[in-house]
């Protein structure tokens, strides 16, 4: 019966919206960054999983119904970004500006420092789209050569760094601006960092948002031609 359960996509449904709201309830709770929801509600799996033995293709079952809703959940967040339209529209010279140069030092500092430091070059182009969201970072790394897999984990990992300490790094190198520090956060960890960002404020939360588009945009564009560049 229970293994019956398990192979059924209701399991890995189950298992994702009971470790978030459990980790939702604790991040509440504490009210500590180092509880970040997305952060906890993975290691939870991970563990649980672990220590079940169940494996992971069994959870993938019902995890993939989950992954096909993270596209809309980026697409909602137009709502803020459209709320605050005019405020962005006045700025949009130096958001610009600062997405395109946010996209192409996250390419050239991952990239960069794993070559430096001897990474293969599946490695090497695996770590380039880092930055993006998990859709487009997948798309991209098949068409250069990279491991999907590992994108796939560098981008959420990046994204849970950014969401526990993106704002507070930002405030702790003197940026005070709103609209800075969410350009900073949603270029450098896209959705999940975004949505620390609209816990922390609502203009800075759109123009993170706006973020995750732009450079989706522009690394896109940029990384394939650089691979062409570099053969």
């Amino acid at each position: 019966m229970l293994n019956e359960l398990i192979a059924t996509p209701l399991f890995g449904v189950f298992l994702t919206l009971a470790a978030y709201a459990l980790a939702q309830i604790l991040y509440r709770r504490t009210g500590s960054i180092f509880f970040n929801p997305v952060a906890l509600s993975i290691s939870g799996i991970i563990l649980f999983l672990l220590a079940s033995g169940i494996p992971y293709d069994a959870y993938a079952v019902g995890g993939r119904y989950v992954l096909f809703l993270l596209g809309p959940s980026v697409v909602a967040l137009a709502v803020p970004l459209y709320v605050r339209r005019q405020e962005i529209w006045k700025r949009r010279g130096p958001i610009s500006v600062g997405i395109f140069a946010g996209a192409v030092s996250s390419v050239v500092s991952a990239s960069g420092l794993a070559w430096l430091l001897g990474g293969s070059r599946d490695v090497v182009l695996s770590l380039a789209p880092k930055s993006v969201t998990t859709p487009i970072a997948i798309s991209i790394v098949e068409k250069i050569g990279g491991i999907a897999p590992l994108t796939a984990a560098l981008v959420v990992l990046t994204g849970c760094l950014g969401a526990i300490c993106g704002p507070e790094f930002c405030r702790f190198i003197g940026i005070r601006s709103e609209v800075a520090t969410g350009l900073a956060v949603g270029t450098a960890s896209h959705g999940i960092g975004t949505a620390r960002m609209l816990e922390v404020s609502e203009l800075g939360g759109a123009v993170a948002g706006l973020a995750i588009g732009l450079n989706g945009l522009v690394t896109a564009f940029l990384l394939p031609l650089l691979f062409v560049l570099a053969r």
